[in-house]
């Protein structure tokens, strides 16, 4: 399955890999301090930390991209790609317009 080449496969995995990310950075940063419930509600209050963690959840993206660049799988690249000008959009969004 994640062999094959295809954008839809691409757009998929650059919307999935931000949310581990961002659960990734929850459990080094936040755990012992906050439920997930709480992180989501400090998240929503404090909108300086919406940066940071958009970032760090990115890097899953640039990462499962360099892969996929790497071997030559463009169209999954592609998707990828994609899903992360949309969460980059969505992220400048919601700190600077909400």
């Amino acid at each position: 399955m994640l062999r094959r080449n295809n954008l839809t496969m691409g757009i998929i995995m650059g919307f999935i890999a931000p949310i581990i990310g961002m659960f990734i950075y929850y459990l080094f940063k936040f755990y012992p301090l906050f439920t997930i419930r709480d992180f989501f509600t400090v998240l929503g209050t404090q909108k300086t930390l919406i940066t940071g963690i958009v970032s760090v959840s990115l890097l899953a993206n640039a990462a499962i991209f360099t892969i996929y660049i790497n071997t030559r799988r463009d169209n999954t690249a592609r998707g990828i790609f994609l899903s992360t000008c949309i969460y980059a959009i969505a992220a400048l969004v919601l700190k600077y317009f909400l």
